[in-house]
């Protein structure tokens, strides 16, 4: 009866080539998100010179604007073929590498940004945060750069049978 059971061949271990392509997708969207949004947030005091109350609406629009477009950027890369490395697979390890190793290499590029809102958070206060919005934003921020854009990265790339089907 054992013989009459078909045999599933085990889905190959990702290949430093994969890993490296996987790596590089999803810090480059990373970094991207993180660098458009300071350098907007560092301009809109001076394109729109009011008080923090009158801005920080204007920070959450565009904050909300560029995670929409990032996610939808995330998602097509994740499931774009390369020419050198072919499909990336969703499996056990490059899930983990999306998380693991992109949270380490991306994630200091969001401390430019905390400068930024720390300052927002104590414009026009005589001592300490008036501003704790300023903060949370950052928080968000740091939230959706460390979780939500690798998540979307590893549910987006292609199940181990969609990719072989693709020519694999």
């Amino acid at each position: 009866m054992v013989d009459d059971l078909p045999v599933i061949p085990e889905a190959p271990r990702p290949r430093l080539q994969t890993l490296a392509l996987l790596v590089g997708r999803v810090t480059t969207i990373k970094l991207a998100y993180w660098v458009a949004l300071t350098a907007i947030e560092a301009a809109i005091p001076l394109a729109y010179p009011r008080a923090f109350s009158d801005r920080f609406p204007i920070s959450v629009a565009i904050t909300l604007i560029a995670t929409a477009f990032t996610l939808a950027w995330t998602r097509v890369a994740a499931r774009a073929p390369d020419r050198v490395a072919g499909v990336l697979t969703r499996t056990i390890p490059t899930v983990a590498t999306t998380f693991a190793a992109t949270t380490v290499v991306a994630s200091p590029a969001s401390l430019p940004l905390l400068i930024l809102e720390r300052e927002r958070s104590l414009e026009g206060c005589g001592v300490g945060t008036c501003h704790i919005e300023a903060i949370l934003l950052w928080i968000a921020v740091l939230a959706i750069g460390t979780l939500v854009i690798p998540g979307v990265f590893a549910l987006s790339m292609r199940s181990d049978k969609s990719a072989r089907s693709v020519g694999h």
